[in-house]
């Protein structure tokens, strides 16, 4: 063993003074040995180094990356837990890093996180999503996937994430409040007594007014749609009827994976062909019969294309969660979409700790004959 080196078991050995010297003379009896020198300053050794290969548990940096000349091929082998740090944050600034295993790398390395310790959690989440070029079909980051994948390891003991600058508090409600959200009035009509309705992509000048109506007249209020997303304003003419929003799907349900026939594997590589209808919001002085199951059957046929326009790819199947005890789903199933079953309670992140949120009926809504076939391969 070289001094600091660790044997199989992950336990620091005892330096050896002689090691470096015997491991340089055995390295120049190989066959095409390459020529050995011995460097006692590191600076200078990778200074005219074209490939510099670490294997230490050193908690520290061991050179100063302003010293490697451009090009040069990095190696680190030795920074397997969250305290190992055998390369400065010079260097992996500079560096464009190459890994065998994203999963692996996030749980053991610490230099991307402690090479940018004035970083909050979001510019943390930036920097590890450009350094593994994590992007969405769009090109750009996907912060929020990165952000809970961190939080979660994080609560793990894998990493140590710097504490939030933000207080968050879960009962605080959208704080803006303006004239044009306010009440309008009543509208009472048949839907073939209304003008062409037509649904409007929310620009993002609109955003803010969007998550106004939905935290005001929605009982769910407003929440950050997850990863992927589209929301929609409903018009008739000039009028707004109502607004919907979709976002990524549950991670898992087991009506709906029951009823699609996916494996596990399946599921984790297929599941942006699925869209979730997190938000479908009728403002409460529209009261239109049918004007509900008439947009959903509208943005069936529109999302599909408005989504590819943004991200790559059209998704093949809808869902949505309707609160058992609140609501009965009519209008979904007026509009053609089946009740595939109830959830359990678990949340979207279909964690163990049943009935920390309502039962919910699964409603899903296919967009193409084939989506089990796109689904299942």
């Amino acid at each position: 063993m070289v001094p600091g080196d660790a044997g199989d078991g992950g336990e620091e050995c005892q330096p050896d003074p002689g090691g470096v010297e015997r491991l340089a003379a055995e390295g120049a009896g190989w066959p095409d040995s390459p020529r050995v020198l011995l460097g006692r300053v590191p600076g200078a050794a990778v200074q005219a180094a074209d490939i510099v290969l670490t294997a230490t548990t050193s908690p520290v940096p061991l050179f100063d990356g302003n010293d490697l000349k451009p090009g040069t091929h990095i190696t680190g082998i030795g920074t397997f837990t969250p305290d190992k740090r055998e390369v400065d944050e010079v260097t992996v600034r500079r560096a464009r890093i190459i890994v065998d295993s994203r999963e692996a790398c996030l749980e053991e390395a610490g230099d991307i996180i402690r090479a940018h310790p004035q970083a909050s959690r979001q510019q943390l989440s930036y920097r590890v999503c450009e350094v593994f070029n994590w992007r969405k079909s769009d090109g750009s980051l996907k912060d929020m996937s990165c952000r809970v994948a961190l939080l979660r390891m994080h609560r793990e003991g894998l990493i140590e994430l710097p504490a939030p600058r933000h207080k968050v508090n879960p009962c605080r409600r959208f704080a803006r409040r303006t004239a044009q959200a306010q009440p309008q009035p009543l509208l009472e009509a048949a839907v073939h007594e209304l003008s062409a309705l037509r649904l409007e992509v929310v620009a993002r000048k609109d955003s803010a007014l969007w998550n106004e109506y939905i935290d005001r007249y929605h009982y769910l209020g407003y929440k950050p749609l997850p990863g992927a997303q589209l929301r929609y304003f409903a018009y008739t003419g000039d009028r707004l009827l109502g607004l919907l929003g979709f976002g990524a799907a549950a991670w898992k349900t087991g009506p709906r994976d029951a009823w699609i026939g996916w494996s596990r594997a399946q599921r984790h590589r297929n599941l942006g062909g699925v869209v979730n209808n997190a938000r479908f919001l009728v403002l409460p002085w529209v009261r239109v019969r049918c004007l509900a199951s008439k947009l959903l059957s509208l943005i069936s046929r529109e999302l599909p294309g408005a989504w590819e326009a943004r991200y790559g790819y059209r998704p093949v199947l809808l869902e949505t969660f309707v609160e058992a005890e609140r609501f009965a789903g009519t209008c979904y199933k007026a509009a053609n979409w089946r009740c595939v079953g109830q959830t359990q309670g678990r949340g979207k992140l279909g964690d163990h700790r049943i009935g920390q949120v309502p039962v919910k009926d699964v409603w899903v809504y296919p967009l193409v004959k084939d989506f089990r076939e796109r689904l299942c391969r």
